[in-house]
């Protein structure tokens, strides 16, 4: 501190630092005084305690004074010393990934997939990608149950902090193998598989890969999980084993979030084989499952007019049928909750079908807000709300992946300018459609250079 600022702060002048010493020994040597004539058996304090304890109070409103005095330049010391502190935490997590207890790794994997979720850092993780995919793998092969969901989650995050590219790509070749192994394997648990599922499709879409490969092994693994609940031959659909409506409800949403990335060739196949067979599935017995089925229905079909604006669906009747009693169903046997659930998502689901009529939803962050205005945008937002869970705002505002996904451009300078210059909401919206119509082309140029090995 300069010797100037430290004399103007020792002033005795009213108002100063040096003044409130001088009142509040005062006012102190009148309390003990009054203590010493108080009550018999009262303890009371020497002088030189309660001068101790007031320079102790007036040496941390100095300080503090200090503080704010030195202003921006010690922010930017605090955040520094913060940035530190968590990246210590953080290689401390990371060491204990690979601890004897099995209650210390699922412990750092907590701390990570929290951290992951709240904070965005690329420069941190790039340096130590394989050393996190290496511990990650071990959890994967020789884990709980709980540990290889846990394992799966973490590395989803890790390629999203990453953003996609050669060091997404790099990791995903290392993991997938273990991800599809746990998938199909029937005597994993559920949690395990469905949290590989979801791994399977986010790592997957996040990938820079344009080959197409590992785009059709996924479609294709996830396809082999959810089809067991499609009707036989006779059209009965199967009773679902305990547990398992929430393995294939997760892996439909990862597969129906890869078919965004389709070219239009494999969109063909995939809608003449799969819509007859999902509207089948809204007489599952499951509510969640029956709302994933919906939503994907939804979202085919409006895949099927952007490359046909004449595309039609052959039993059009009977599916408006079927959402009609699902977006009015009544029945007490059903949790009033999941009744609730279930008729706004069918309301919206017919509406779509009928009419195409998609009810816009506006998600607020920051000073930004995204617009979540088509079933492919919807889909693609909640698949990364279900792995960020309430960090996915966060993430929106300063992930550069996710920003460029959404058509926000580079995370934005928050500072006086920019706050008293705010555009229009209007304006927002009519900047954000653009902004992801034109990531739609360009992934469409992408998906012309996928069709040519699918």
């Amino acid at each position: 501190m300069p010797r100037s600022k430290m004399g103007k702060r020792g002033s005795g002048k009213p108002g100063s630092l040096r003044h409130e010493v001088l009142q509040l020994q005062l006012s102190a040597k009148a309390s003990l005084k009054g203590a010493k004539n108080g009550v018999k058996g009262e303890s009371a304090a020497s002088d030189d305690e309660l001068t101790s304890d007031i320079l102790s109070h007036c040496s941390s409103a100095s300080e503090s004074t200090s503080v704010l005095e030195e202003g921006p330049g010690s922010e930017q010391v605090d955040e520094q010393t913060a940035q530190e502190e968590t990246e210590d935490k953080l290689k401390q997590c990371i060491d204990n990934l690979t601890d004897k207890s099995a209650k210390t790794r699922l412990a750092a994997l907590e701390s990570l997939r929290q951290a992951f979720s709240s904070r965005v850092l690329y420069d941190f993780l790039t340096e130590r990608r394989f050393t996190i995919s290496d511990c990650l793998e071990r959890s994967l092969r020789k884990g709980s149950g709980e540990e290889k969901a846990a394992s799966a989650t973490v590395f989803a995050l890790l390629c999203i902090q990453l953003g996609g590219g050669d060091e997404v790509e790099e990791g995903f070749k290392m993991l997938r193998p273990l991800l599809t192994a746990i998938l199909i394997d029937s005597s994993a648990s559920i949690a395990a598989r469905q949290s590989c599922a979801r791994a399977l499709g986010m790592c997957c879409y996040v990938s820079s890969a344009e080959d197409g490969e590992d785009l059709i092994k996924s479609l294709a693994l996830l396809e082999s999980v959810f089809m067991s609940t499609y009707p036989n031959g006779e059209g009965v659909l199967p009773t679902p084993k305990p547990g398992s409506p929430a393995l294939h409800t997760a892996a439909l949403q990862a597969w129906s979030l890869l078919v965004t990335l389709c070219p239009t060739s494999r969109l063909t196949v995939v809608l003449n084989h799969h819509l007859p067979k999902l509207q089948a599935c809204l007489q599952s017995s499951d509510v969640n499952y029956r709302i994933a089925v919906g939503e994907t229905i939804a979202l085919l079909v409006e895949l099927g007019r952007e490359i046909d604006e004449e595309f039609e669906l052959d039993d059009s009747e009977g599916l408006c049928e079927c959402l009609k009693s699902l977006a009015t169903d009544g029945n007490k046997h059903r949790a009033k909750n999941d009744r609730r659930k279930q008729r706004s998502i069918f309301r919206e689901v017919l509406h779509y079908i009928e009419n195409e009529d998609f009810t816009e939803e506006k998600i607020r962050f920051g000073m930004e807000n995204v617009y979540i205005d088509s079933w492919m945008r919807r889909r693609i937002y909640d698949a990364f709300k279900e792995i960020l869970e309430s960090g996915v705002r966060h993430q929106l505002q300063f992930n550069p992946l996710l920003r460029d996904i959404f058509g926000l451009g580079p995370p934005p300078i928050l500072d006086a300018t920019v706050k008293a210059n705010k555009i229009s909401r209007f304006e927002k919206h009519l900047f954000n459609s653009a902004a992801f119509k034109a990531r739609t082309k360009q992934r469409n140029k992408v998906r012309d250079k996928r069709a040519d090995v699918m």
